[in-house]
């Protein structure tokens, strides 16, 4: 299930790609299979090991193009260990909401990607993350759970001030909204309600299908209820250097 929209957000052949907290490894799968050189870092061992693994069945199955390459690393949001502009295209997927120094963490997505280069950032929608907050204190006051709920504006404010030029955003995962609420209502820990299970059935079969009544039906919900925010940025080009003019050059020779 991606949340990054590979159609609004370019991921061609060749270009470097990191994947900030990558979880269980969904969007960095699908910069591979696209041909990019993907870096998936998460602060887990877990998931760490585990989308090396993956990364290493597609190659050995072929299910990338030639210049795919790809590494899975532990690292710190906080203080990534990469040189600056390394990364042609950043994806920071449902991560920001985890950190209390989440101004920090922007600030090392600036410095990594390359001016010119594109950024993919997505968190939590407010609406539908204040109503499972209301339900569930059990919901986010976990050791690693959400400890901010973003205002778009905020987010958008928040990563221009580190740099970065917002220029697309969308909404994403309006099916999936009332499943968490199910979930803060009878226990989030809870998987074996019948309530929940029958939806996550019904979630499994959308994501399998994409019939079209559910595809039709959450375009309409996403800008209310969809579950998830998702910004595209771009770093700004350096400003160009221009070169001197005839008085500059005057002055310059006066001076030596």
């Amino acid at each position: 299930m991606l949340t990054v929209d590979f159609d609004r957000f370019p991921v061609p052949e060749g270009c470097r790609l990191l994947d900030l907290g990558c979880g269980g490894g969904r969007h960095t799968f699908e910069a591979f299979r696209r041909g990019a050189e993907v870096v998936a870092l998460d602060y887990s061992f877990t998931d760490v090991s585990a989308v090396r693994a993956m990364l290493g069945a597609l190659a050995l199955e072929g299910d990338a193009p030639p210049s795919g390459r790809s590494a899975a690393v532990r690292g710190d949001a906080l203080a990534l260990p990469f040189a600056d502009d390394t990364f042609d295209r950043v994806i920071a997927a449902e991560i920001l909401e985890h950190l209390p120094a989440d101004t920090a963490a922007m600030a090392e997505i600036a410095r990594v990607v390359r001016p010119g280069g594109w950024i993919a950032v997505t968190v939590p929608n407010r609406l539908p993350e204040q109503v499972c907050w209301s339900l569930s204190s059990a919901y986010h006051s976990v050791p690693g759970g959400h400890v901010r709920i973003y205002r778009q504006a905020e987010l958008r404010e928040r990563l221009t001030a580190v740099g970065l030029e917002p220029v697309d955003t969308h909404f994403a995962h309006a099916l999936h909204s009332p499943y968490w609420w199910l979930r803060c209502l009878v226990g989030v820990h809870n998987d074996d309600h019948p309530a929940t299970r029958l939806y996550h059935r019904l979630l499994v079969w959308d994501m399998m299908r994409s019939p079209r009544v559910t595809r039709v039906a959450e375009r309409a919900l996403n800008p209310v209820l969809g579950k998830s925010v998702v910004l595209y940025l771009r770093k700004p080009l350096a400003p160009p250097s221009h070169p001197p003019t005839s008085s500059t050059q005057e002055a310059t020779r006066a001076a030596r």
